[in-house]
């Protein structure tokens, strides 16, 4: 499995800003979809945002406007840009990346990032 390592993740008042980074590291893979989920305390883990290799992205309807995906392909990173945050947005927010490693498609998961927003 190819590892995905986490960032940015924090606490901050309602109305601030954060910026979550993911790197997956190694060699020998490429990368088609990458993306953002999240999961709070008692909930199940929802998508957040994906964007494609290409940059095509999807957004939850919960952060349309507010949140941000982005991606370089060159370096195996995707970002999540995350303004205006609501204390509803208070999750441990996971990425996820569609790795292929030798002709198979790995779906691979960072160990998470706690982002707290305070009212």
């Amino acid at each position: 499995q190819v590892p995905l390592v986490e960032s940015g993740g924090g606490l901050v008042q309602a109305g601030g800003s954060l910026r979550l980074s993911c790197v997956a590291s190694g060699s020998s893979f490429s990368i088609n979809a990458m993306g953002w989920y999240r999961q709070a305390p008692g909930k199940q883990r929802e998508l957040v945002a994906t964007i494609s290799s290409g940059g095509r992205t999807i957004y939850a309807d919960s952060v349309k406007g507010r949140f941000t995906i982005s991606r370089d392909n060159a370096k195996n990173t995707v970002w999540l840009q995350m303004n205006s945050l609501k204390p509803e947005d208070t999750a441990v927010y996971y990425c996820n990346a569609h790795i292929i490693y030798h002709g198979d498609l790995i779906p691979s998961w960072g160990q998470g990032t706690q982002v707290t927003v305070s009212s």
